[in-house]
């Protein structure tokens, strides 16, 4: 991006990345945006103002003397700048993806070098396409397996986390019938394919702690199983809520198994 002037930010876009970079939690301190504003070359018009309030305040009073977010985007950039999240990439990661979702309705994108580019600008984002976008963004940082993001889509969230979920544990189970070549379902497949005579062993199953750990990855299964196959088989409606943080980790559990059965080996 060179330095023409670049296009103003609507009131909206302008009041939603003042709430992130203002968050009370993840956000800029007082004097990082007393600083930062400085440093951006941004009137700081009402510094007693809640935290957001004052960046809205500033980044509008500018916007409309200028005619345009120069300043804004360098006050970004700054705030985000990647050397500053080094032992801190989930923040950093999180905190682009809010900015991102943003700046999508003026056509701009942060990128993980520290600089902007220009994209295709939203008109509009449906509230399943950015759950589905944090969850991936999320499961990405806790690199999860490549299985678990085939279940991340936004037609699967559109109702509610469950069906990620759902659907990801059906494709983890389906996994264990095309390894151990055994078209049963839920515990029976289990009880077969991991039982006292297995079918598939994870480790070289011979030694005592080896035998355990086997058991071990059975019973979790067994655990994944009760929870998220029998209330689809037993319930002509699924709605049992689940919140994006139960998602991430019943799905970084799934993205375990997965993981152990890469290398699990058919010995019968």
């Amino acid at each position: 991006m060179g330095n023409e002037k670049r296009r103003c930010f609507t009131h909206a876009v302008l009041e939603g990345i003042s709430k992130i970079l203002g968050d009370t939690n993840l956000g800029l301190r007082g004097s990082e945006i007393q600083h930062l504003l400085e440093q951006s070359k941004i009137i700081d018009v009402s510094p007693d103002s809640t935290k957001w309030q004052r960046l809205f305040d500033a980044f509008a009073s500018y916007q409309n003397e200028k005619k345009c977010s120069n300043n804004i985007l360098k006050f970004i950039a700054y705030a985000l700048e990647p050397a500053k999240y080094v032992n801190n990439p989930d923040v950093f990661a999180e905190k682009q993806n809010l900015i991102n979702q943003q700046l999508s309705f003026i056509g701009y994108q942060f990128n993980d070098t520290g600089k902007f580019s220009e994209i295709t600008q939203a008109t509009t984002i449906s509230e399943a396409q950015r759950k589905a976008n944090d969850l991936k963004t999320k499961l990405e940082q806790r690199r999860a397996h490549i299985e678990i993001f085939k279940f991340c889509k936004a037609e699967l969230l559109a109702n509610n986390y469950f069906h990620s979920v759902f659907e990801a544990n059906k494709g983890l189970f389906q996994r264990i019938r095309d390894l151990s070549l055994h078209n049963e379902d839920g515990n029976k497949l289990i009880e077969y394919v991991f039982s006292s005579t297995p079918v598939l062993i994870i480790n070289n199953y011979q030694s005592r702690s080896e035998r355990d750990e086997h058991i071990g990855f059975c019973n979790i299964l067994k655990g994944l199983c009760g929870m998220f196959r029998n209330p689809g088989a037993h319930e002509p409606k699924i709605s049992w809520e689940i919140t994006e943080q139960d998602a991430l980790e019943i799905l970084s559990m799934i993205s375990y198994c997965h993981r152990r059965l890469d290398y699990a080996q058919k010995i019968r």
